[in-house]
């Protein structure tokens, strides 16, 4: 599996999540990361993701030219501060801390 080098670039600290559940899914993967989040976040925003397995990644918006991917410039530019890593990068979410108000 190739997996682009996403590390160098994303928010420090990125908060790691296992799964010992074979063939994780999007929809499983990404509940996993809004559980962490919301531990450590009263009511986190999803605002971008990645696949370390089929490199996919949203949102797919253009953001200039540069190396760092678009879906963390995205995040980055909306204030992303929490990053979840699930199974070692087979999927990045990056949220938006919120508290319940």
């Amino acid at each position: 599996m190739h997996r682009p080098d996403v590390h160098s670039h994303l928010l420090d600290n990125p908060v790691r999540v296992t799964s010992d559940q074979p063939d994780l899914d999007f929809v499983t993967a990404k509940e996993l990361a809004k559980e962490k989040a919301r531990t450590l976040s009263g009511d986190p925003m999803l605002l971008s993701w990645y696949s370390g397995k089929t490199g996919e990644y949203h949102p797919t918006t253009e953001c200039g030219s540069t190396d760092k991917p678009v879906w963390i410039i995205f995040a980055e530019a909306r204030g992303g501060d929490l990053t979840i890593e699930v199974n070692d990068g087979e999927w990045i979410f990056i949220f938006l801390k919120l508290e319940k108000g």
